[in-house]
């Protein structure tokens, strides 16, 4: 693997789904030194992981689950699939506010074409039923680039779903603002650094987060007995007769064939914790495949969003 490009000021490349204003930016931005790291924008999830592995970036920030939405199927295929030479070493939680921003101010029943990153209007889905009805949505690589979008096209009809920052960036006026379905709407965001398990560097994040923070792990698991009756039991079992509480468990499709699904589960504990590491090995003895995503400091609380 190359080595990453030569720095500006001596400080870290951090890749994040670009352009600038977006929430992952945010996110970034709330959660690291910020005389530790030059921020760089890309243009996709894939992107910004696929930049990591080639060593074009020292760490990524990648958004993994929302709170309305659920987890975000992009990254957790990487990290299951080709992007398992990556490791999850920090997490941090946004507070998500959207905002409706066109070019100039405009009536609600004017907006015809809406743009917006996939994931958000599930997120927004009682604003535009009820006041956006007639308006098509359309997706966008991020919430950023639908402002910019907008903004570079100029055209009346046209708004985008956006962080308030975005909209200052690109010259955009916000129509509505707070147009969430909740407003405790947060998005959990996974730093990811090259290597596996101690391999892996810890990023700059913030000192007294680090401090206070408990730790927690992520792993994915399959198996070929998951079509016995009682297998995913007994698999979950490993860690319940170690009193280990598990904060997340999901299921996804392996891509193979129809009815094979891999687990991922998130626990309370360090890997490097004696119970933890029993637990993991009690599991791969019932699986074909465990993988420890990343063991790291848990976020310690959501942090408001500008948008």
């Amino acid at each position: 693997m190359s080595p990453p490009p030569e720095r500006r000021s001596g400080r870290a490349r951090v890749g994040y789904l670009g352009p600038e204003g977006t929430f992952s930016e945010e996110a970034l931005l709330a959660s690291a030194a910020p005389d530790m790291i030059e921020p760089v924008g890309l243009a996709s999830i894939f992107d910004t992981v696929d930049a990591l592995r080639r060593g074009d970036v020292d760490w990524a920030l990648v958004p993994i689950e929302n709170s309305l939405e659920g987890s975000i199927n992009v990254t957790l295929d990487l990290l299951a699939g080709e992007a398992a030479d990556v490791t999850i070493v920090g997490e941090v939680l946004l507070g998500v506010r959207h905002a409706l921003i066109a070019t100039a101010p405009i009536e609600l029943e004017q907006i015809d074409t809406v743009l917006t990153h996939p994931q958000v209007p599930g997120q927004c889905s009682r604003f535009l039923h009820q006041q956006l009805s007639q308006a098509q949505v359309l997706p966008a690589s991020s919430t950023a680039e639908a402002v910019r979008a907008v903004s570079a096209d100029g055209r009346p009809g046209l708004a985008a779903i956006g962080t308030q920052l975005a909209a200052r960036i690109y010259g955009g006026t916000v129509i509505r603002e707070g147009i969430e379905d909740r407003e405790d709407n947060e998005t959990r965001f996974a730093w990811l650094a090259r290597g596996e398990g101690a391999h892996a560097a810890l990023p700059p994040l913030r000192a007294a987060d680090v401090a206070r923070a408990k730790w927690k792990t992520s792993l994915v698991f399959w198996g070929l007995g998951a079509k016995r009756p009682g297998w995913l039991l007994r698999c979950l079992s490993t860690f319940a007769r170690r009193d280990i509480n598990l904060t997340k468990i999901e299921s996804r499709p392996r891509r193979e064939q129809l009815g094979d699904y891999m687990f991922f589960v998130d626990l309370e504990g360090r890997i490097a914790e004696t119970h933890v590491a029993q637990a993991v090995d009690a599991l791969g003895e019932l699986c074909e495949e465990v993988h420890v995503l990343g063991s790291y400091p848990a976020a310690t609380r959501p942090r408001p969003s500008s948008g």
